[in-house]
This record gives structure tokens, C-alpha cells and sequence, in this order.
């Protein structure tokens, strides 16, 4: 018998499931059991991929010492055997032993009499004491094959070595196997055995049923077959939910709008969806009813029934969206929907779907060693200080390097690309018909779902689909900002309805807004990208941003056509130059593949391929598969087909490049309207509540730009930025009247959150806080939480400023307040109850250190960020209002880093593009080209002067650099000039 395990044995195995199969096939050790250790992870993998017969185990082992070789005779046992594994057992006694083969270690096997399910595996070394054995009859002869050469024994003690997060030098021997388990001919294992051993381990192993049949448990999907129980019911209530809200959709009902509804309707029902679409009305219903704002987005968007169910709110046949990127009679899955809700709202959205159906679980995704962290984790094995593992991360061997650093950089190129762990999909849920045991088991993460132990591309083979249930904090940003609306504006808050599609499409201020580029902390039109290519597009209505949304993608930049898009849409004159046939196919973005579907419009009636290879051609560009074969053969289709339809080599294999360069990076269209949809969702907040939506914004993590440039962004709507504050303020920022924001006091580096929580709960309890000291005797029976750090930290935060003393005053009271325990007792304050009164000396305090705090506690000041630095004042700038007068010639200009993008040039050279903030509070923006950035590379935050030519591309403007000068910070006086001496007592 022939065992082999994975590197799906996490951080044990070495070898690829392609590697086990080639080298099975190369020494004819056939049939193999693929015995991966203390799981089933790479079982379906292998069976998917396997052209040789594999027989599936589980080998079970602690640390390196095996304990039983756990074999199932049939599905069942497999299941039996991956309920135990959920469990996360290892005890034997507790696993449904019905129909699972288990085969003990010679030196394990028990001394009791075997049942008939149990077996001895005998290596070729134990062969004269299994001789003797009173069980002898049991035994078989069995090799485990774990390393084509050295190198992979070196990289398994490795790989072991991370796990047990020890120096190379350290691993405890039992941690690892030896050496002597190489791959070798079955004729060589064969002969080392006596006859009696190999012909039962040959009975034993084709005594096994074949597991090529497993994967094919029915046709079709392996999802809930049905929503109601009964197929017919689930179709009528599909229809009539359908039909019920075709009024409340549409002012008028005309005829396209029932036959695309009826065409969708026999397709999903043809293709089996219908507990698919169900469902995920079910789940939008639930968010419906607890009030959860959520976005539905993914190629479901092309959808009519997805529209009528409120799944999304982007309508198809307003869009003219391509209905066969959506569904047809050729596709296997059913579409995506990518449902996004609140970061605060999705666990309880996630605990409901748990609830509500059998047989859920959250989506497993394999994580692999990467470049970074493959050197990172060697070097420690081998006792690298992180200084030297940084090094060697960044800057790679030199010439001069010595061997170990070598090593390193050998044997971790050799684990890049293995699994390291199973990890979680980052939404997907997959809710199957049978049991998920059935395929696979299953794991607790720490958000306490279980989690199935294979990938999405696994999932798909299988034909499990997902449901794709995100958080994302846009929506966060939008749900918030109405909260907080109706909090302070109750009249107000009524007149506003977000779901007002048409309203919000054609609100005024949000087109201005949008024209203007001015989208700061609006979703995914905020970037210094997306903001050059409205400019540069004169973005000014919906169907212009929906474009723009899949525009931004790297596919359409990657084949040249964003400019040659910019350029039609520009310059109508230019359309007459493209391609006519392509022109007939995508009149609306003028010939240019914009969207995912134009890749089956182009493939279908450009090239004559069929939808279904047309499908597949535009899943296998988007990663959706691993194999490119399929690939390869639809290129050659392609290329035949367009030859045979007289087209010219030249027009053809450049729309093959197109094609090639892009798809893997489109929108579907439905999915590019979703987003432009919630754009201006935020943006119509935005522009009528900016402050309201500008702290929402900083609550939910900000977006592009760090939390520092949304409080800029509030101050130039009006508002005024202040302290935390322990009686005003809360543990999120807040608003409070005349426009005031107060930091929430989570902003306060190195804040303990949970006393934060502390504080707001007393003082909504019993009260405002009086003074310093009635804070302390309040806070003191509460809870134990503040320390002298936490209490530190408030105060040089100002939370204390409702005393109207100055701050370090405050501070040596609280010095005062507190005795010092020795060291080692506890760190819990003691508290003077009845503080004595000292004559204090004057403590001399200066703005630029409470700035300096400010930025220590904050990470930036309140104040305008150009009074931390010296040397740019009385220099000549040229204002950004003023650029537009000198087109290609040089100006100087001075502003501060928001933002720096590092890129890399075909030639393998770096550049940057940056992100400035002009001291008038304009935001503009810079490119630097390699030359420029050798001995003027931007590496830090702080104020610079900027030397470069002003450029004019479609009417975006930049600064093209040649020359950069940081500007020193001024000295901190806080630790170079101690104005007062603290007495020692």
C-alpha cells in the first residue's frame, strides 16, 4: 500500500497533488492513498484533478508519530470521518467507525483482538517482529512516499520548524519524519517485502471501492435544491413575487419589461436556480425588515427578477443590460450576486443565514506562503534577527552575501506557493443540499461559523455555489451618516430617501459635485485616478459614471483603450475611426470593450463562438479557473473562426489582444452600475449633509486617504475639529452644535477601547464629570480599567478642558492624585480620595507642543499641517487656481504628502504619482518620473517644495516633477527644552 500526503498537510507536506501525480504515474504506485494528516483539505483537489485512481485517508498523527491510517470504504465513511474532524477529535473512542477502515502502526497496534475494520500496517523494517506478531494475519505491508529528493526532506524539517515556531536547531525529533521516505519504483518497494505482507496489502487496498465516482453525485448543483421543499412551489412563489412588485418598480409596464421577465423566468426555472434567487431574497428581506442598508452588485445586477426582488437596485432594462452575461441556456453556475452590507450589520446578517437554513457553512480559502512572508518565516527558523529578515526582503542577496543568507532565499523560494493554512473566504457562504461533511470537514475560525476546508474554485468543480454576503464600508459610511441625520435633524431626516434612484441620479449638487471632481470620501470616486478620469471625461450623469467605474479597471488601461475610450467620447469625430463591426456590437462605449459581457458580445458575434465557449473564454480571464487549457484551445478557435470570416490578421489578433489584456479585470456591467449607483448614493449625502457624512466617513475607517484628510475635508465644509473630550464627547467622533466635531476618544493612540466604553456608560448613567478628581473616584468604582497610562493619555489628548485649566496642570494633579506601587504589585491605581492642595509652579505650555501632542495621540494636529515644518515660508508658489495659465512651463509650488503611489514601469523602473494639500486647503497632484525620483524620491509625510511642469491631459491638470526638497519640522521642544524642573518629591 502506497501512502502519500499533500502540502495541503499544512506546514508538513512538501509536494504539489500535480507532483504526487506525476511521480505516482512515473514509478507506477498505483492506486495511491492520499492520506492527508488530521484532515481531508487537499482530498477533493486531488480527486478533481486525479487521472490515477486515489483512494482518500486521513493520517493521523501527533506531532510526526503516526497513530492510525483512518481509510473510508464508501461516502458515508468519509462523511463519518469529517464529522469527527469538525469536531476538531483526535481521540478515536468518539468516531463513527462505520465503514471507515483503520490501520494502526505496528508499535500502536492494540494489544486486544482487531475488529474486522482494523488492520496493521507494517513498514519494511518491522517485517521479522510483525513475523512473530499473534496477529499476524492482520498485518500489511504499507510505504509512506513523502519526498522526491533532499531538498524536500530539508524544506519538510523546514516547514515543521515554522509550525512549531522554533529555530531549525531546536526541532524536537519527533516533530519530523526521516529521510528514508523517498518516492522509488513499486518493483523496489515491492521486492523489500516478503510475499506474504504485499499480496495482503494488495487485497486490502483493492478490496477499496473506486472513488472516481464520488464527485458525481447527481447532476446539476449541490446547493438547497429547493427554497419551499417542492420545486413547483418554489417556481409559483418566484413568479408571483415577481409580478407583485412589477408596480411598484415600474410607472409603466410595456411589453419589453414582460418578455425579458418572462424569458428570465423560464431560464432560471430551465437551469434550476430558483432556490438560488429565493434565498437571497429571503436574506434581503431579513435586512429589509431589521432596516440594514446593504448594495447588491455581481453579474445578478443584469437581472430583472434580481431588480423585482430588491436584491439590487439597478435596473436592466433601463441599462439595456446584456442578458446573457446574466443567464443562458450554456451556463452552469448561477450568477453572482455580491451582496454588500455594513462591517457592523453582516455578523448579524451572517448568524441569521446560519439560522435560517440546514447545512450551512462559511467558504474556505487557502492561504500560501508569498514572497515576503516565505523569507520572513525561513529566517527565523534559521535564528535571523528581523533587522537582517527585513534586509533580505527588500533588498534580496548581494553579491557578498553569505551562505546562510542564500539558504534562505533558496528555501524560501521552494515554499512560496505551498498552502499554509486554511483561512476564510472573505464572503462567501455556501448553503448545500446535503450535509457539507459530505465533501468536506470543517473548522472553527474565530469568527465561530464553521468553515468548509475548500476553496471557491473547489466549491465550483463541485458544483457548490456561493452566496457572497461582504461587508463593506461604504455602505457602512452611507448608514451611519443617515443615523446620524436623524439623530440630529428628525424634520429634516424625512424628506430623505436614499432608495430615491431616480431622485438621487439627477440630484443637482451631486453632478456638481461630480463634475467638479470634488468626491473626497465618496465610494470608489474618491481616489486621484477615478477623480482624473471624471475630469478628463466630464463625467456629469449616471450612465457616464457607470462607464467610468469599469473605465478605472487595470484591463481596460492594460490594452490602451481607456485613452482610446476618453479620446471617442471626447472628440465624436474620432468614432468614425474604429473597428465597424466592433462599433455595431458595443455602440454605446463606441467599439471599446468596457464591461465583462463585451467579452462574450465580441467572442459570440465577432469570432462565432458559441455562448457557452464565449462564457467559459470570459470566467477563465477572470481567474474563475486555475487551467488554461481551455484557454489556449478558444484562442485558436477564435483566430480560425475570424480567418475563415475574411477579417484581417492584423484587426483580429488585435482584438484578441484586447480581449486578452482585459478581461481578467472588467466589471459586468450590472455590477459597474451597482457601484456607480452607491457613489452617488454617498455623494448626495455628501453634498447635502458634508459634515454629517464626513464623520461617518471617519467612524467607518475612512476610505482612500488617511482619517487626518477627512477631518481637513469636514473643516472645509464648515466645521470645526476639537479634542476628545470625556463630557462631551463619545467613543466614536461625534457632532455636536454649531457644527463642532469632537475626535472620538478610540482616536487616542494606545487608548484602552473598553475603558473608553467605561467612560461614556458612567457619564450617560450619572452625569457629567465635574473635575479631574471626580472622574477619577467615579471611574475608580466602575471598573478597574484605568491605569496611569490610559489616565495620561486623556489628558494630553484636552479631554480634560471642561476644567478650564491648563493641560499640565491637569497632568501634575494627576501625578499628584496617584501613589505608586512597588514594582511587580498590581498596576491598578490607588486613589487619594481627598487630594491635598499644592502650590504649584507656573508651567509654561506652547501651541506647537500641544501640536506636537496632537500628532502623537492622533496622528496629525488640528491645526493647518504646514505649522509643524519650517523652510517653506516666504517662498514663492504658484497657487493650483492659477495653474491653468502656465500649460507646459515650470512653476514652483509648496504642499503637503496626502498620499503616494509607487509604481513600476515596463522597463522595471520606479515612479510615483503623489497626492498633495496646497496650504490654501486645494488638493492637487503630481507625477514623478524615474529620472525625477533617483535623488528626489518622496519617503516620508511632511512639506515639500515642488519644481515641475504644469501638463494638461483632456483638461486634468498635474504637476509633473523634477525637482523635491523636504522641509525640516520644527524642533520639538517637548524633549529639547524642558522649561520647568519637576521637583524629585
Amino acid at each position: 500500500m502506497f501512502i502519500t500526503h499533500s502540502a495541503y498537510s499544512f506546514r508538513f507536506g512538501v509536494l504539489s497533488t500535480e507532483q504526487i501525480i506525476r511521480l505516482a504515474e512515473k514509478h507506477g504506485c498505483i492506486p495511491l492513498v492520499l492520506a492527508e494528516i488530521n484532515s481531508t483539505a487537499g482530498i477533493l483537489p486531488a480527486l478533481q484533478m486525479a487521472n490515477i485512481p486515489i483512494q482518500p485517508a486521513v493520517d493521523l498523527r501527533e506531532g510526526a508519530a503516526r497513530k492510525a491510517l483512518l481509510i473510508p470504504e464508501s461516502p458515508m465513511g468519509f462523511q463519518n470521518l469529517n464529522e469527527w474532524l469538525s469536531k476538531d477529535q483526535r481521540d478515536l473512542k468518539y468516531l463513527n467507525l462505520k465503514e471507515i477502515r483503520v490501520v494502526y502502526p505496528l508499535k500502536q497496534a492494540p494489544k486486544r483482538r482487531l475488529y474486522s475494520n482494523e488492520w496493521i500496517g507494517v513498514e519494511v523494517s518491522e517485517q521479522i517482529k510483525a513475523n512473530n506478531h499473534k496477529q499476524f494475519n492482520r498485518c500489511i505491508a504499507w510505504e509512506t512516499l513523502a519526498f522526491e529528493n533532499v531538498r524536500d526532506y530539508n524544506t519538510h524539517k523546514l516547514l515543521r520548524s515554522i509550525d512549531k515556531n522554533t529555530v531549525l536547531s531546536n526541532l524536537n525529533r519527533f516533530d519530523y519524519i526521516a529521510h528514508d521516505y523517498m518516492w522509488k519504483d513499486k518493483s523496489v518497494i515491492e521486492s523489500q517485502f516478503s510475499q506474504t505482507l504485499w499480496s495482503s496489502s494488495q487485497y486490502f487496498i483493492k478490496s477499496l471501492p473506486p472513488w472516481d465516482q464520488f464527485l458525481n453525485r447527481g447532476p446539476g448543483s449541490k446547493n438547497q435544491k429547493t427554497y419551499t421543499g417542492k420545486a413547483d412551489k418554489d417556481r409559483a412563489l418566484l413568479k408571483q413575487l415577481c409580478y407583485d412588485a412589477l408596480p411598484k418598480r415600474y410607472q409603466y409596464v410595456n411589453q419589453n419589461i414582460k418578455d425579458r421577465l418572462k424569458k428570465e423566468l423560464e431560464l432560471i426555472t430551465e437551469k434550476s436556480f430558483l432556490s438560488y434567487f429565493l434565498i437571497n431574497w429571503d436574506i434581503i428581506r431579513y435586512a429589509q425588515k431589521e432596516n440594514f442598508f446593504y448594495v447588491g452588485r455581481g453579474s445578478g445586477a443584469n437581472s430583472i427578477v434580481a431588480y423585482l426582488l430588491n436584491i439590487t437596485n439597478v435596473d436592466p432594462v433601463d441599462l439595456d443590460l446584456y442578458f446573457e452575461r446574466f443567464i443562458n441556456l450554456h451556463r452552469q453556475s448561477p450568477p453572482d450576486f455580491d451582496i454588500d452590507f455594513s462591517w457592523r450589520d453582516r455578523p448579524r446578517i451572517t448568524e441569521y443565514i446560519f439560522n435560517r437554513f440546514s447545512n450551512t457553512s462559511l467558504l474556505g480559502a487557502c492561504n500560501t506562503f508569498q514572497h515576503r512572508s516565505a523569507i520572513r518565516e525561513i529566517g527565523k527558523v534559521f535564528g535571523l534577527p528581523k533587522l537582517e529578515i527585513d534586509d533580505l526582503i527588500n533588498k534580496g542577496i548581494a553579491n557578498n552575501e553569505d551562505n546562510i543568507a542564500k539558504c534562505i532565499i533558496n528555501y524560501a523560494n521552494r515554499i512560496k506557493g505551498l498552502p499554509n493554512q486554511m483561512t476564510i473566504h472573505s464572503g462567501g457562504i455556501v448553503i448545500t443540499n446535503e450535509p457539507i461533511q459530505v465533501f468536506s470537514s470543517t473548522f472553527l475560525p474565530p469568527k465561530g461559523f464553521p468553515t468548509a476546508n475548500f476553496d471557491m474554485y473547489t466549491a465550483e468543480k463541485l458544483g457548490i455555489h456561493k452566496f457572497d454576503i461582504l461587508g463593506q464600508r461604504g455602505v457602512s459610511k452611507i448608514s451611519e451618516c443617515i443615523d446620524i441625520i436623524k439623530k440630529n435633524y428628525p424634520k429634516k431626516s424625512k424628506l430623505i430617501d436614499i432608495h430615491n434612484i431616480q431622485k438621487i441620479k439627477s440630484d443637482p449638487a451631486s453632478i456638481s459635485l461630480l463634475q467638479k471632481g470634488e468626491t473626497l470620501g465618496c465610494f470608489y470616486i474618491e481616489s486621484p485616478a477615478m477623480r482624473m478620469l471624471m475630469k478628463k471625461l466630464k463625467t456629469s450623469n449616471y450612465l457616464e459614471l457607470v462607464a467610468a467605474s469599469s473605465i478605472i479597471r487595470p484591463g481596460v488601461a492594460k490594452s490602451g483603450m481607456m485613452r482610446e475610450y476618453i479620446e471617442r467620447h471626447r472628440f465624436p469625430k474620432l468614432r468614425k475611426n474604429a473597428n465597424p463591426i466592433l462599433t455595431a456590437i458595443m455602440p454605446e462605449t463606441y467599439g471599446i470593450m468596457v464591461y465583462q459581457e463585451d467579452v462574450i458580445k465580441v467572442a459570440h458575434k465577432y469570432a462565432d463562438l458559441t455562448l457557452s465557449e464565449a462564457d467559459i473564454l470570459r470566467r477563465g480571464m477572470s481567474g474563475k479557473y486555475r487551467s488554461k487549457e481551455e484557454i489556449i484551445a478558444l484562442k485558436k478557435q477564435f483566430l480560425i473562426n475570424c480567418k475563415r470570416k475574411g477579417y484581417l490578421a492584423s484587426d483580429y489578433k488585435e482584438v484578441w489582444r484586447q480581449i486578452e489584456s482585459f478581461a481578467g479585470y472588467a466589471f459586468a456591467k450590472g455590477h459597474s452600475a451597482s457601484y456607480a449607483l452607491e457613489s452617488l448614493q454617498s455623494l448626495y449625502l455628501k453634498a447635502h449633509f458634508p459634515i454629517e457624512y464626513m464623520v461617518a466617513t471617519i467612524n467607518n475607517g475612512g476610505g482612500f486617504y488617511k482619517a487626518e484628510f477627512y477631518f481637513h475635508e469636514a473643516k472645509q465644509c464648515g466645521a470645526k475639529v476639537e479634542p476628545p473630550c470625556v463630557n462631551e464627547g463619545e467613543l466614536t467622533t461625534v457632532i455636536r452644535p454649531k457644527n463642532r466635531i469632537i475626535i472620538g476618544t478610540e482616536r487616542i493612540s494606545g487608548i484602552d477601547v473598553e475603558l473608553c466604553r467605561e467612560i461614556e456608560a458612567e457619564r450617560k448613567k450619572n452625569g457629567a464629570y465635574s473635575s479631574l478628581n471626580n472622574f477619577i473616584n467615579r471611574l475608580k468604582k466602575k471598573t478597574g480599567k484605568l491605569t496611569l497610562d490610559s489616565l495620561l493619555l486623556l489628558i494630553k489628548s484636552e479631554a480634560f478642558r471642561f476644567t478650564k485649566r491648563p493641560k499640565r496642570d491637569v497632568l501634575w494633579d494627576a501625578y499628584h492624585q496617584i501613589r505608586h506601587k512597588k514594582e511587580g504589585e498590581s498596576t491598578l491605581l490607588i486613589f487619594e480620595n481627598s487630594p491635598k492642595s499644592l502650590a504649584l509652579p507656573k508651567l509654561e505650555n506652547s501651541e506647537l507642543d500641544d501640536l506636537y501632542d496632537q500628532e502623537e495621540l492622533f496622528g496629525f494636529s488640528l491645526s493647518h499641517p504646514f505649522r509643524l515644518f519650517t523652510g517653506w515660508q516666504g517662498k514663492k508658489s504658484t497657487s493650483v487656481k492659477d495653474w491653468s495659465s502656465y500649460i507646459d512651463n515650470t512653476i514652483r509650488t509648496i504642499g503637503y504628502v496626502i498620499a503616494v503611489k509607487r509604481n513600476e514601469t515596463e522597463k522595471g523602473e520606479f515612479m510615483q504619482f503623489g497626492t498633495f494639500l496646497e496650504i490654501s486647503g486645494e488638493i492637487f497632484n503630481t507625477v514623478h518620473f524615474p529620472n525625477s525620483i533617483r535623488n528626489n524620491i518622496i519617503r516620508r509625510n511632511g512639506v515639500y517644495l515642488l519644481h515641475g511642469y504644469v501638463r494638461d491631459d483632456y483638461g486634468y491638470l498635474t504637476l509633473e516633477v523634477f525637482d523635491c526638497n523636504y522641509c525640516p519640522r520644527r524642533p520639538d521642544s517637548r524633549y529639547t527644552d524642558m522649561k520647568t524642573q519637576l521637583p524629585v518629591n
